[in-house]
């Protein structure tokens, strides 16, 4: 999620889910190869397993910046045919390069090629009026290349009057798409993407495909990945069991990036969703939008762990005596 998954959200999304697989923003080849290289791809240890999601349309230049992704330490470097935006479009690359499939295999075959660790794709279903059949030369044209790794968002991109903020909700997903996919490439790794925002959600995937990537839907309600978490890996740990909890343990990065000269809004705002629909979401948006200090964002933690405390409490039989 460009603008969204940068380190910080990154950091926060291993507190709450401390064994999901955790991607980038989207990077241009270009910039990994030419731009500020340190600050691009730098990450922190407790990140892992990680994977460096790359967008371009040079089979060269993805393949030097994908060794460079592998030196810097990544576990998966991640080449994205789904992004619909204009921008991205300018560039020749993201979905609008899944009309120009013997390019898209000449780059996944070059990056395949350039470094050892797990090279994955990111497309759409298809684009515009392409039919059905187009995902699945690409899959076959991918995997025939060694890569089997395959992430889906399950709709097509429309890249003809539509934007991409209306490309997230439009046209409807179709998940079967992705679950006959699975069943026509049973030896790779197929991954569903999109519109998953409830646990229920998730547990009607999974016994269809191998995975699940969540994205807006972890930044609208943060607590989601915890309760996935927990259920996924039988992770029933009291630690970070609370939301407050899980805040606090946020607190010592944001106190080592505050000395490094991040700004505190910078991480705090990645914050904002983990009280999403539940009891006191207002009070902690407005707090953690007003909070111009950590000591005053840790006074409204310690508030919201006063309020989860006190409905638990409340939540409890109550036994009668005479």
């Amino acid at each position: 999620m460009m603008g969204v998954s940068d380190r910080h959200y990154r950091r926060w999304m291993r507190v709450l889910a401390p064994s999901a697989r955790l991607y980038t923003e989207m990077l241009t080849e270009q910039a990994v190869r030419f731009g500020a290289r340190d600050r691009l791809l730098a990450f922190s240890a407790a990140e892992h397993p990680l994977a460096l999601q790359l967008g371009g349309a040079s089979p060269s230049g993805l393949a030097e910046a994908a060794r460079l992704g592998e030196a810097a330490g990544y576990d998966e470097i991640n080449f994205n045919l789904g992004c619909p935006s204009a921008r991205v479009r300018a560039g020749r690359f993201g979905a609008c390069l899944m009309q120009e499939l013997p390019l898209a295999l000449a780059c996944l075959k070059a990056m395949r090629e350039a470094v050892q660790v797990t090279v994955s794709l990111k497309c759409r279903l298809g684009v515009d009026e392409q039919p059905r059949e187009a995902l699945t030369e690409l899959v076959a044209g991918a995997r025939a290349v060694g890569i089997r790794h395959i992430i889906v968002h399950a709709r097509k991109a429309w890249l003809k009057g539509v934007s991409p903020k209306e490309n997230r909700t439009l046209p409807p997903l179709d998940y079967a798409a992705v679950y006959a996919l699975k069943r026509q490439f049973a030896d790779c790794v197929i991954v569903l993407n999109g519109g998953l925002a409830s646990r229920n959600a998730v547990r009607a995937a999974f016994p269809h495909v191998d995975g699940v990537m969540l994205g807006r839907a972890a930044q609208t309600d943060n607590w989601l990945m915890r309760q996935l978490h927990e259920e996924r890996m039988g992770d029933a740990s009291a630690v970070n069991k609370s939301r407050a909890a899980a805040a606090a343990a946020f607190l010592p990065y944001m106190e080592a990036e505050l000395k490094c000269g991040t700004r505190l809004f910078a991480m705090s705002r990645h914050l904002l969703g983990l009280y999403h629909a539940h009891a006191g979401a207002r009070r902690w948006r407005r707090g953690v939008m007003a909070a111009a200090t950590l000591a005053e964002l840790r006074t409204l933690i310690d508030e919201m762990r006063g309020h989860e405390a006190a409905a638990e409490r409340a939540a409890q039989p109550q036994l009668l005596s005479a």
